[in-house]
């Protein structure tokens, strides 16, 4: 009997080796879903002018041609001008036709702003929305740490001083749970126009914001394909400057464009760099062991044994978020 010798875990473990099999791959199958699994004439993106978009866009363009895909830009109040202007970039590279449709005014009607503002004040009376902004945080000391995510609103004031309050639990699910209006709002426009035009909706999460929980449910995480949400971060990057995506895009810090003030995705949920991210998480998935993980990575395997304790909890804590319906109660 012959086994499959598993390689030595290293840096270069997870790095594409040919690009040009990968992206035909991803191609092809995504052509065969939309067009012949689902039947639909085309696809419908939402594009921010991040990096997972981004190439998103170029695989589908790829995939169907660019008269086939529609770019919807999906701004709102908190929304940096930047994702705009990137994504309008990011159109013309690839010849997309684009709308732009600013749900402001649905989540103004959900009373999103105000339910989160309302929150915010609880812990930081003084806040005022109209002329400070905030971002919800976990605090540097912690994202080292590896211990459980504690969440604390920073509030940055008119005059340029900051202020930040650990979250007690209420009010960091109302800040979260009114947040989340913005991607259930971004995604009933994606499928207005998807069926409007018969087409299919992409889904844009790579793997770490599938398996980690980092998207919201029946938000972000709801659309009919998602062509990247099996590729780690640094992967994704790959492909992007593989398929030509413009390099401001490439270059530019992926932020969670979700609060007023601006945040990376790292202090906000992941609590480490994408590069380092991808490698712990494919020694933890694939099971090797902290010492062979932390030799490669030049920590101490306590470090490593925390890192993969961590990755445990947040797969099962977001195990909902990924779990569908349930149906199977009363039949024949």
């Amino acid at each position: 009997m012959s086994t499959i010798q598993r390689p030595p875990f290293s840096r270069d473990i997870i790095k594409l080796k040919n690009l040009d099999e990968v992206v035909e791959s991803i191609c092809s199958k995504l052509k065969q879903d939309i067009g012949k699994r689902f039947r639909r004439r085309g696809a419908v993106i939402g594009i921010s002018g991040g990096v997972d978009s981004s190439v998103c866009v170029a695989l589908t363009v790829k995939a169907l041609g660019a008269k086939n895909v529609l770019g919807v830009l999906l701004p709102e109040s908190d929304s940096s001008p930047e994702s705009k202007e990137y994504a309008l970039v990011l159109a013309k590279k690839f010849g997309i036709d684009t709308i732009e449709e600013n749900v402001s005014g649905a989540l103004e009607g959900f009373r999103c702003y105000t339910r989160r503002d309302e929150a915010v004040k609880r812990v930081v009376p003084e806040y005022n929305p109209q002329e400070d902004k905030m971002k919800v945080v976990i605090p540097e000391e912690i994202i080292k740490s590896n211990l459980p995510p504690v969440h604390y609103v920073t509030v940055i004031f008119k005059d340029g001083s900051e202020k930040s309050v650990r979250l007690p639990m209420n009010e960091y699910l109302q800040i979260v749970a009114a947040s989340n209006f913005k991607q259930r709002s971004r995604m009933t426009m994606l499928y207005y126009h998807s069926e409007a035009l018969h087409r299919c909706v992409i889904g844009t999460p790579n793997k770490h914001e599938v398996q980690q929980g980092f998207f919201v449910k029946h938000g972000d995480g709801g659309a009919d394909v998602m062509p990247i949400g099996n590729l780690y971060k640094t992967q994704v990057y790959q492909i992007a400057k593989h398929l030509g995506v413009p390099q401001m895009i490439i270059d530019r810090t992926p932020t969670s464009d979700t609060y007023p003030a601006e945040q990376t995705q790292e202090e906000f949920f992941f609590q480490m760099s994408f590069e380092e991210m991808d490698l712990f998480w494919y020694g933890w998935e694939k099971g090797y062991s902290a010492e062979e993980v932390a030799g490669v990575m030049g920590v101490e395997a306590d470090e490593v044994a925390g890192i993969f304790k961590n990755f445990e909890r947040k797969r099962q804590t977001t195990e909902f978020l990924r779990t569908p319906a349930v149906h199977e109660y009363y039949g024949v």
